[in-house]
């Protein structure tokens, strides 16, 4: 076996290991215990007041300590710190930080410039009443998909959706599930989310590629969905009031970012086109001054500043557990819990194992992306184990962390949706039937297709 750079080979630490995972369990628990505690002292958005780099310190440290008792021959503090540093320098990790600040400036300036409410505007215009709540879904699925937020999504629609309520003798609960499953849509198929991005990159897989396998799962799940819409719009029609479109060019570059990567064009070139043209279009076709865009910019990286920092120390804390053996002893543990119930072939199985893990690991931390970073490396052994195709992978870490994310109370996207209908978010995911179908749909379709 090949040396590491830090002078070590693998072989000083065991290949599976149950004490390995005990930094990410540590994680999990501080990130998701806090949130219980300030839940239960009434704190708005508990779940979100700790963020998620610095839960991690602590689990970090823990590996650093576990990464001398579990080597078989004394390895130094410097040595460890050097395979964390690996880990986070890791060139997957790199780029994928990267496309988030740059995805961070795209959303940032096309949203400064007007982007965001003309191509909401424009879709309100050409929604006959009966598809209020049908229109409500698909719009809120366009506009995640060109923006690759659930959340931006959730807070431009949502309180649109909320002025509808009065017009149309439906639940506000049936219409707030109505935008936040067209956000998750949308953010599920988007190529500049960042769910894609941490699927793709931990799995190895194409932007492209993974968005096409992904359309097998999510297309029909919202098809089912407009239509239950469709039948209570006609049940309960509504009025809407006619909105004003300023200037259509301004949704431009949404449209031209969405052609570019779904042809294949480089994530980098994609996004950095993006920029210019929204800034430009802005400058030229709106009033948005264009002695602002470096500002703009800016505050799209510091909108990514979480994700980026977790993705990096996300990457450190798996190396560590990687060399110490706690990935071999996780895909261990999943592969025996899934053969229990499954006795079919090993992709059939793999599949599933992945679905479970990033389903379940979702539910415990309540983000979506960090369900996806945080399994990554696991999912991709399984992957490999299984013959499972990396768009394939990537497209099951997406999807069922997503579906987990619709369907918790807890969840960013319920909460927001909740405050700005003035319900309980427990009503807004009751409501989210996109992700339930989604759910139904994704496992017949890892029953029946393999990879």
């Amino acid at each position: 076996m090949s040396e590491s750079t830090n002078g070590f080979d693998e072989l000083t630490h065991p290949n599976s290991s149950g004490l390995a995972i005990l930094p990410l369990l540590l994680f999990v628990l501080i990130f998701l215990g806090t949130g219980v505690w300030l839940h239960i002292q009434g704190v708005e958005f508990a779940f979100y007041q700790l963020p998620a780099p610095v839960a991690i310190i602590p689990a970090i440290i823990l590996a650093l300590c576990l990464d001398k008792y579990l080597a078989s021959r004394p390895i130094k503090l410097e040595n460890s710190l050097t395979t964390l540093i690996e880990g986070m320098g890791n060139d997957k990790v790199i780029t994928m930080c990267l496309i988030y600040l740059l995805a961070g400036a795209f959303s940032s300036v096309a949203q400064a410039t007007g982007g965001v409410d003309v191509m909401v505007n424009l879709g309100l215009q050409f929604i006959p009443a009966p598809l209020v709540i049908a229109g409500l879904f698909l719009i809120s699925a366009l506009i995640a998909t060109a923006m690759g937020t659930s959340m931006g999504t959730i807070g431009a629609i949502a309180p649109i959706a909320v002025g509808i309520v009065g017009n149309v003798s439906i639940d506000p609960a049936i219409i707030a599930g109505a935008v936040v499953g067209g956000a998750i849509f949308g953010d599920n198929l988007s190529l500049i989310s960042d769910t894609t991005i941490a699927s793709t990159k931990t799995q190895g897989a194409e932007l492209k590629d993974k968005f096409y396998e992904n359309l097998i799962f999510a297309i029909p799940a919202a098809l089912i969905c407009i239509a239950l819409y469709a039948f209570i719009g006609f049940n309960n029609p509504a009025e809407i009031s006619s909105l004003e479109v300023s200037n259509i060019w301004l949704g431009l570059p949404y449209l031209l970012v969405i052609i570019l990567a779904v042809m294949g064009v480089n994530v980098f070139l994609v996004l950095l086109l993006g920029t210019v043209l929204s800034a430009l279009t802005g400058a030229l076709l709106g009033d948005y001054q264009l002695s602002l865009v470096g500002k703009d910019i800016f505050t799209g990286f510091s909108n990514m500043q979480e994700i980026f920092l977790l993705s990096m120390l996300i990457g450190g804390l798996s190396e560590l557990m990687k060399r110490q053996g706690g990935l071999g002893y996780l895909v261990g543990k999943i592969n025996q819990l899934v053969h229990v119930f499954s006795k079919k072939s090993s992709s059939s199985t793999n599949q599933v194992a992945i679905a479970s893990l990033a389903f379940t690991t979702n539910l415990a931390v309540a983000n979506n992306t960090v369900a996806i970073i945080v399994t990554g490396d696991t999912a991709k052994q399984l992957a490999q184990e299984g013959s499972i195709e990396p768009k394939r992978s990537a497209s099951l870490l997406d999807v069922f962390s997503c579906i987990a994310q619709g369907l918790v109370p807890y969840g960013a996207q319920a909460l927001l949706a909740a405050a700005t209908f003035g319900i309980s978010p427990l009503d807004v995911v009751a409501n989210v039937w996109y992700c339930m179908i989604l759910a139904v749909v994704s496992i017949v379709v890892v029953k029946l297709r393999k990879s």
